[in-house]
């Protein structure tokens, strides 16, 4: 007898065999319990999830000689006949060789004829928006009014390539991706009834590499079982896979969080040595960030199916979440340039080169912050060495920093928007340990909302790592904020422009006090 490969010999052949989709089962489930059962039927989702797997199914339930039931004998001629692919009333189309209206045509002509074996004729059509128009026309009055011993089961990839006149005739069921860890526990228990052994984190590797796709997962795990003879190791699971050792994409990710630049390079050029793929390489150093952001939003999403969970769970404590996602930023972003690149290997060590160049001095939590050091007043000798929160000129109980400062810590904050806007427009004017005190123009305090300095106050506990509490004093009167002194310099750049010296010279025009306007902090 022939091999037969593991995606057809162990395909579901009842409800409870299948892998996921537990939301369209139950309503199937109800469905044929309680005999409320609809003419056509449209299963849609990504490929090898189990669409047809479930109308086969379906169709043996419809049949099956014990009656109508969510669980077939398959014990009865009709079932049997089903399982083996030779049930005269099963009707099996390919929509995809089968486009033309003569096609559906002549397929359309038996559907009045009762019958011969089963209780329902039944027809599977694959891909069913491959269809033409003419088809989906030709099909549209049989599919709105079918005999009663008719049942159409549609499948398709790209539900949106349906008219919305067959989608109103159908009770629409969506098949979503199947998780890594249902698709990994699905193969350990294939395995062992196979007797092979197998290494979990191979299983994990193949899992991920199907892409929800259980049929995709078995396809890779028979070529695994071919390349690995007697057991499936996770090493040579990732050479048939064209997967990267997890392990180089730890590392270099440990290489750009502490700045070794001279490490990130040389582990570049093992994975060049080692003829990686550098596309591969990139979306799996994309694949460990968003692991990371999800390991410091939600702890409990990392389980042990995710690979190097541990790591990842290392890595969500001590980078900050600020740093991740720039990092993730950028890579996204040099993903789109790669191909640019004279070279896979050049682009993406100019996208390694930019995370080193663009993160923020403080790049673990467990580092103390990079904290702007205090211009001390002349009155006041200070160290510029040391951090402002510690050696910064003192009056009585309160902490002076100067406004200089303040602009160099505004920009260190992760602000936007009007949050930024607020910080700003004020100046730093008391700072002790975990207090500090701003000044707001009275021009301004609109933008002192609950939420915003709520906002601020947050950013600045982030930055220094400790719980900042923050207030925020009206000032009497104009006040040196960030913002006043950038439209002063702004107004100073236009006053001295060529350009706008000769106009005023020639046509005696002026400025109009107040019109200067900033876009992105450059003046207009």
């Amino acid at each position: 007898m022939s091999y037969q490969v593991l995606a057809r010999r162990w395909r579901p052949k009842t409800f409870q065999a299948m892998t996921g989709q537990a939301h369209i089962l139950q309503a199937l489930n109800n469905a044929l319990t309680q005999q409320r059962l609809h003419h056509a039927y449209l299963f849609s989702g990504a490929r090898g999830i189990g669409k047809t797997t479930i109308a086969r199914i379906l169709a043996k339930a419809l049949n099956c000689q014990q009656g109508i039931s969510p669980q077939p004998c398959e014990q009865c001629p009709a079932c049997i006949a089903i399982n083996d692919g030779s049930f005269v009333d099963l009707i099996e189309v390919d929509a995809a060789s089968k486009t033309k209206v003569e096609d559906t045509r002549e397929l359309l002509d038996n559907v009045q004829y009762l019958p011969a074996q089963g209780r329902f004729k039944i027809y599977i059509i694959d891909e069913v928006h491959m269809l033409s128009t003419h088809s989906f026309n030709a099909l549209l009055k049989t599919l709105e009014e079918p005999p009663a011993h008719i049942k159409f089961l549609l499948a398709t990839t790209d539900p949106q390539k349906l008219p919305a006149t067959v989608l109103s005739r159908c009770l629409q069921f969506h098949l979503t991706k199947i998780q890594i860890e249902e698709i990994s526990a699905h193969l350990q228990v294939i395995l062992k009834a196979e007797e092979i052994q197998y290494e979990h984190e191979a299983l994990n590797i193949i899992a991920q590499a199907a892409d929800g796709s259980v049929r995709d997962a078995l396809s890779l795990l028979d070529q695994a079982i071919i390349y690995c003879s007697e057991k499936i190791s996770t090493v040579q699971t990732r050479k048939i896979l064209g997967f990267i050792e997890q392990t180089h994409i730890v590392n270099l990710l440990d290489a750009i969080v502490t700045h070794s630049a001279s490490q990130c390079i040389d582990i570049i050029q093992q994975l060049a040595t080692q003829a990686a793929d550098f596309n591969q390489a990139l979306q799996d150093l994309l694949s460990l960030l968003h692991h990371i952001a999800l390991a410091q939003a939600l702890p409990a999403a990392i389980n042990e199916h995710i690979i190097q969970h541990k790591k990842i769970h290392q890595f969500a404590k001590t980078i900050l979440p600020e740093n991740v996602q720039l990092f993730y930023q950028i890579a996204l972003t040099g993903r789109q340039h790669l191909p640019l690149a004279p070279t896979p290997k050049s682009g993406f060590e100019m996208l390694v080169l930019r995370m080193l160049a663009f993160q923020p001095a403080s790049v673990t939590q467990d580092r103390p912050p990079h904290i702007p050091t205090a211009t001390a007043p002349t009155t006041t000798p200070v160290t510029t060495k040391a951090p402002m929160a510690e050696h910064v000129p003192t009056t009585e109980n309160h902490t002076v920093a100067t406004t200089t400062d303040w602009s160099i810590l505004i920009e260190q904050l992760n602000l936007s928007g009007m949050s930024k806007l607020l910080a700003e427009h004020c100046t730093l004017k008391l700072w002790q340990d975990k207090e500090i005190t701003l000044q707001l123009a009275a021009s301004h305090v609109p933008l002192l909302t609950e939420n915003l300095q709520a906002q601020l106050a947050q950013a600045l506990s982030q930055h220094l790592n400790r719980k900042i509490t923050l207030h925020v004093d009206i000032a009497k009167g104009s006040i040196d904020s960030p913002a006043k002194k950038k439209q002063n310099q702004a107004e100073s750049i236009i006053h001295g422009d060529v350009n706008v010296k000769t106009i005023i010279d020639q046509f005696n025009a002026t400025i109009v006090p107040g019109s200067t306007r900033l876009k992105n902090t450059v003046a207009t």
